[in-house]
């Protein structure tokens, strides 16, 4: 089982870095927005390699939450963005045509609620009557609210705030606030002067799981599937270095230099930070688990589940019967597509 798992995996492998060879078209462009989490394949943004497997001219913008990049999709602005399960799930209930095409990964360290020393929080039990804060209707919005409901408190309990991460990072510092939920850079920044209290794991463990994945525009998946293809083949291709070569990837290695200048930071915080991803094998991805079997995919099923919270916490007033629309294993199966 295990050689066919294996073999299974090169196969798929090698036919999304097929995709490299297929000589796109020259004058095709696309935008694609991307954020500060520390992923191997943010390294082919600073170095062209997604440019050069794809044959685009692609036009990189960081932003500083999934809501911004799903505001930038919306406007037309942005095709393809890195973003997170909860403003997925908002966004496709408002009816935003996306599809998520690579899971770049799931609820893991990567991912935490910090508090700061002398907030006077030990546990979760001491949460009552603080001010914490995360990204608007981000993953860690999402969990951080999740997290309050099962200790049996609401937002009158405890005061929660809805903040890009630069402000959390400032708040944090300046003692206005007693802990954030947050991910990396700010999680290093906020762990400097406070600890850890639970992170995405383990709030996922508790009923309330995310992921993070790399999503397209309905009509640019319909008109650019090779392009998805040799796209996911670079993401590939980054995080097998990763999990196959960890020396690449230590404090002083040209990558760790490369994510720190691109993303802000030091090399040893972000050679840090990659320890804590929860990454997917390419096999398990496709699987009905998460981004195969339509209305089975695990991705389907998060995405419904966050949608009737958010709704319940009245962050938005539709669920959809189903989110498998907004799933495809296009890009990570089947044979390569030539461009026109």
């Amino acid at each position: 089982m295990k050689l066919t798992k294996r073999l299974f995996t090169a196969a798929i492998g090698a036919t999304l870095l097929a995709g490299a060879s297929l000589g796109f078209a020259a004058d095709k462009k696309v935008v694609i927005g991307y954020q500060t989490d520390a992923l191997p394949s943010s390294v082919a943004i600073a170095n062209g390699d997604f440019a050069k497997a794809t044959g685009y001219q692609i036009d990189f913008r960081k932003f500083n939450s999934g809501a911004d990049v799903f505001a930038a999709i919306a406007s037309g602005d942005v095709q393809i963005g890195y973003v997170g399960s909860s403003p997925y799930a908002a966004a496709t209930s408002r009816g935003l045509d996306v599809k998520a095409f690579y899971l770049a990964s799931i609820s893991g360290t990567d991912e935490a609620l910090v508090v700061r020393n002398g907030s006077g929080i030990n546990s979760l039990k001491d949460l009552k009557g603080k001010k914490l804060a995360a990204a608007p209707v981000s993953t860690d919005h999402y969990q951080l609210l999740a997290l309050i409901k099962s200790q049996g408190l609401t937002e009158k309990d405890v005061q929660v705030f809805a903040i890009p991460q630069p402000e959390i990072v400032a708040a944090y510092n300046r003692g206005d606030l007693d802990g954030g939920f947050v991910w990396d850079p700010a999680l290093t920044e906020l762990k400097k002067n406070g600890k850890v209290l639970i992170t995405s794991k383990e709030v996922a463990e508790k009923g309330a799981p995310t992921f993070s994945a790399w999503v397209a525009t309905g009509a640019f998946a319909k008109e650019n599937p090779a392009f998805l293809k040799a796209y996911a083949g670079v993401i590939e291709k980054y995080s097998n270095s990763f999990v196959k070569d960890k020396a690449a990837w230590g404090p002083d290695s040209e990558n760790a230099k490369t994510l720190a200048k691109l993303l802000g930071g030091t090399p040893a915080d972000f050679s840090a930070a990659l320890k804590n991803l929860n990454l997917v094998p390419l096999n398990v991805q496709a699987s009905d688990a998460w981004l195969g079997g339509g209305e089975k995919s695990g991705v389907a099923r998060i995405l419904k589940e966050t949608a009737a919270f958010l709704k319940e916490q009245k962050k938005i007033s539709d669920v959809l019967p189903s989110y498998a629309a907004f799933v495809t294993t296009s890009a990570i199966t089947g044979p390569v597509v030539a461009q026109k």
